[in-house]
């Protein structure tokens, strides 16, 4: 991922393992992240169990919330596709409880369609 896409916005998929290990003390036994995709310093990763948003917070990065949303509480999402002159996919997710969906960016690098599947096959067990 370049820094210009994180600047702009834009997630770029990473390495489940990495992220396995690295958030280890934060997953349930026997939790197995299944996909993850990184903006500059912050992720947001798709478990067996949950959808979890990490935002590491100040210039070191060493203050990091873990925002965990299990499946169920997804209401309802969408994504929007990247056009000719607008470069970006976005997902859009509506939470139980909250007003506003959380927003993401994708670059065209990464298939919003691919995303799309992995956040259907949870949400709608």
């Amino acid at each position: 991922m370049g820094l210009l896409d994180g600047m702009l916005g834009n997630a770029s998929k990473i390495d489940p393992a990495k992220v396995q290990t690295e958030f280890s003390q934060i997953l349930a036994p026997g939790e197995k992240v299944e996909h993850a995709y990184q903006l500059i310093r912050d992720y947001f990763v798709f478990t067996d169990k949950r959808f979890v948003l990490v935002d590491k917070q100040g210039i070191t990065g060493n203050k990091v919330e873990y925002h965990s949303i299990p499946y169920r509480s997804i209401t309802h999402f969408s994504i929007e596709t990247a056009g000719t002159f607008d470069l970006d996919a976005e997902l859009k997710i509506w939470i139980t409880g909250a007003p506003l969906p959380l927003q993401k960016q994708f670059n065209k690098k990464l298939s919003i369609y691919e995303v799309q599947a992995v956040l259907a096959s949870y949400v709608l067990r």
